[in-house]
């Protein structure tokens, strides 16, 4: 008899158990609730880290085409250039021989490394060809303007290409003249939400200071204003 009441107990605590197993409905709106605060913390964090990497990838970009035109001079003993512009919202870039226009040449900035339209800015603070002052600051989204091009050229050594009157015109004065203390600055940064062709503080820049087209990267707002 006693082995039959605990037999009975046992299959109404197994009963039990099972008819209690699972999660109640408020139990399921603290977890729901707990995941939507940590997606708020964390979103904003992500954000900013997405944001950073494809600013970091897309002034690699500009370096290296900076690089490419430095190097087709080279190799082909004449004059290359490369231009900036912003088309429809959309920053591009060119390199292209010297005395031949852009036109045909324009890539979208970042698209090889799937960086959206809207999200990056670019912008120079060139003033005319190979050319700035030492007031000027980096104007974004600007169009190609044949007068006063965004453009660098290299001659076929690689450095910037500048004419030097030996009598009249040192090295020294030259430098001064055309890119001043500041340098040459090709600029990308985060385009602000909803307005493509405003920058952001979070910027990066290649900088070309000196005549013989050495350049430095500048991974701030102050250095790339």
């Amino acid at each position: 008899m006693p082995i039959k009441i605990l037999a009975t107990q046992l299959k109404k605590s197994c009963y039990f158990y099972q008819n209690n197993v699972g999660f109640t409905l408020l139990e399921m709106l603290v977890v729901v609730l707990m995941i939507g605060v940590l997606s708020a913390i964390a979103a904003p964090s992500w954000v900013s880290f997405t944001n950073k990497q494809q600013l970091n990838k897309a002034n690699d970009i500009v370096l290296s085409a900076i690089q490419e035109a430095q190097r087709e001079a080279k190799k082909r003993k004449f004059g290359y250039s490369i231009s900036f512009r912003t088309d429809n919202n959309i920053p591009q870039i060119a390199v292209h021989p010297k005395d031949t226009a852009p036109d045909s040449f324009w890539r979208n900035l970042g698209d090889e490394v799937g960086i959206k339209a809207g999200k990056i800015v670019l912008g120079t603070n060139l003033t005319d060809r190979n050319t700035t002052t030492a007031s000027s600051s980096v104007i974004y989204a600007a169009a190609f303007n044949t007068t006063t091009p965004q453009t660098i050229t290299f001659d076929y050594t690689g450095a910037l290409d500048l004419t030097i009157k030996t009598k009249t015109d040192g090295l020294t004065s030259v430098q001064n003249t055309k890119i001043g203390t500041k340098g040459l600055i090709v600029a990308v940064a985060v385009a602000k939400s909803g307005f493509p062709t405003q920058a952001t503080n979070e910027r990066r820049c290649v900088i070309m200071k000196t005549l013989l087209g050495s350049v430095k990267i500048g991974k701030s707002a102050t250095e790339c204003q």
